[in-house]
């Protein structure tokens, strides 16, 4: 079978097996973010964090919630790494700095997952399972709670109050994260995968000598990590290491997991709304970026520029022969059009057009389909969007689902839109400017260039992923990098809630047959269009100095 074939029966493969999925954890999450009933489990949390899970909140109070929250979990996460080498489970690892462990701190706090350090000669068991595979978990369902409470937005009228942040916090993790993980993990096992708490060993090698290898609770972690579209690898191969994915199978699982809860959400939109086919309208647009970014890839990875790409059948430098070009390429575009960031091959190595690929996926703002609950979020903003350019076309105001889109509504979606790209740019402005962000740089010209716009570009959308030759683990790296990351997370929120509280007082206005249909292929394509424009004006300018020019170069 040609590799190319191999390609496309994997995709097929992986869009049957999402499209299995797509209603019932849909439909699940819906009830699950819609009951009233309380599990004696969530009762217990409450009490403990003192929550009253009845209270309606307005967008205000929930954001106090989600702000708080998330601080407290930085907190907790630096000192936990600053206080390792006095920890049990440390396996007899030091302390982190203090500047990579605010780095790492915002990073699994803010969904980001961007690593400065190899994990399994910094981490111990403690910090990895009690500190990062925890956030892996708070930080999705952190996500999932803004997605829904915007959803709450559209649905209610004449009341600004958005739900409950604690509720919808604590009913994520525990019914919806939680059981999908443990069968997650209970397939790597299965795979192969490693699930212990061993510690370091001695192992020797073929050739003679030996070579350290450790353990953990690697299954578990991998799952969270993926499903809650994070990222953060336990060893710093990140998934090309075979303990965390052992083989092709595995590979297509993992991706399978990236994909599942962020396209199951458009369906619990649509359930939500009251309107399945909104939800259908929106999924056709993630699904058509998604399908033409794979294709794109593999074009660009599989094509035969050169003698030795004819022999290898592909563009291989820098892949797991385990998982071919293929298996490469759908694992880098499904991890950079969301914000999960894993990798199981070098992201430097793609070809300069591939390099670009990965890179606009995530400047697209990650919402094809995007991570859990910031994909959803980030395309209902674009659609806002969309609706008021429609608008503007025929001279209406525009609607979406039943509401009026105003002043105050496109103001808070173009700030939104704005926010990403100007900490992007500006910090890879400033990071170009000084000598000493220069002297971490492997690579001159534009892959040096591009090494320093992948960064802040994983870190303002909250990927994760990076471009090797970049070496991060400085002063600067680690401090600035942590502000954008934390930056690019809570920014973007303060504006989806004010939305979604504007949105919640506005009362229903009549269908009438002026009305853009937002339920139909004609929405879908302008929706795509918007999104591709708004990239490309954004980031053209940039990416014609990086990835384009290298791949024209080459």
């Amino acid at each position: 079978m040609s590799p190319v074939l191999a390609g496309v029966l994997q995709l097929l493969a992986l869009i049957a097996a999402l499209a299995l999925a797509y209603r019932p954890l849909g439909d699940h999450m819906a009830r699950v973010y819609s009951s009233a009933r309380h599990l004696r489990v969530e009762k217990w949390i409450y009490r403990c964090v003192g929550a009253d899970p009845s209270a309606n909140l307005r967008w205000p109070a929930y954001l106090r919630g989600v702000l708080a929250f998330s601080a407290v979990s930085v907190l907790f996460l630096y000192l936990l790494q600053r206080l390792q080498g006095g920890l049990p489970g440390s396996l007899g690892f030091a302390s982190i700095d203090p500047d990579q462990a605010f780095n790492t701190a915002a990073s699994f706090v803010s969904n980001t997952n961007w690593q400065s350090y190899a994990g399994e000669q910094a981490m111990g068991h403690l910090v990895q399972t009690g500190g990062l595979a925890v956030q892996n978990f708070l930080s999705a369902a952190v996500g999932m709670a803004v997605a829904v409470a915007l959803v709450r937005g559209f649905a209610r009228s004449r009341t600004g109050e958005l739900g409950n942040f604690w509720a919808d916090l604590v009913r994520g993790t525990v019914r919806i994260l939680l059981p999908l993980s443990v069968i997650g993990a209970i397939v790597l096992v299965a795979c192969g995968a490693v699930q212990n708490f061993a510690g370091v060993h001695e192992v020797g090698q073929f050739l003679g000598g030996s070579q350290q290898w450790r353990g953990g609770a690697v299954a578990s972690q991998e799952a969270i990590k993926e499903l809650g579209t994070n990222g953060g690898g336990y060893f710093n191969a990140n998934s090309a290491h075979p303990f965390e994915n052992p083989d092709p199978f595995s590979n297509l699982f993992e991706i399978f997991l990236i994909l599942l809860i962020p396209f199951a959400l458009t369906r619990t939109f649509g359930r939500m709304t009251g309107s399945l086919r909104q939800g259908y309208a929106i999924l056709a647009a993630m699904v058509a970026i998604w399908i033409a970014f794979v294709a794109l890839m593999m074009w660009t990875e599989f094509h035969h520029g050169a003698p030795a790409y004819d022999i290898a059948g592909g563009a291989l430098e820098g892949k797991e022969t385990r998982f071919g070009v293929a298996g490469s390429s759908l694992f880098a575009v499904s991890t950079t059009l969301t914000s999960t960031g894993a990798v199981n091959s070098a992201m430097s190595s793609l070809t300069g057009f591939g390099g670009g690929i990965a890179m606009l996926g995530m400047q697209l703002g990650e919402i094809a389909p995007g991570g859990a609950g910031s994909g959803l979020y980030g395309v209902l903003i674009t659609a806002v969007i969309a609706v008021f350019l429609a608008g503007l076309m025929v001279g209406r105001t525009p609607e979406y689902l039943g509401k009026k889109i105003g002043g105050r509504e496109i103001k808070l979606a173009a700030l939104y839109i704005l926010v990403t790209p100007a900490l992007v740019l500006c910090f890879t402005a400033v990071a170009l400017a000084l000598p000493t962000p220069r002297d971490s740089l492997l690579n001159t010209g534009p892959h040096g260039f591009s090494e320093i716009l992948y960064a802040y570009t994983s870190a303002a959308n909250n990927n994760g992923s990076a471009f090797a030759g970049l070496a991060a683990d400085t002063p600067w790296f680690n401090t600035s990098l942590g502000v954008v990351m934390l930056l690019g997370r809570f920014l973007p929120m303060v504006f989806v809630l004010a939305l979604a509280g504007s949105l919640a007082e506005r009362s229903p206005v009549p269908e009438t047959s002026g009305t853009l249909r937002t339920d139909k292929p004609l929405f879908s394509g302008l929706l795509v269009a918007t999104i591709l424009i708004v990239a490309a004006l954004t980031y053209f300018p940039a990416l014609a100095l990086g990835p384009l020019a290298e791949g024209l170069a080459s």
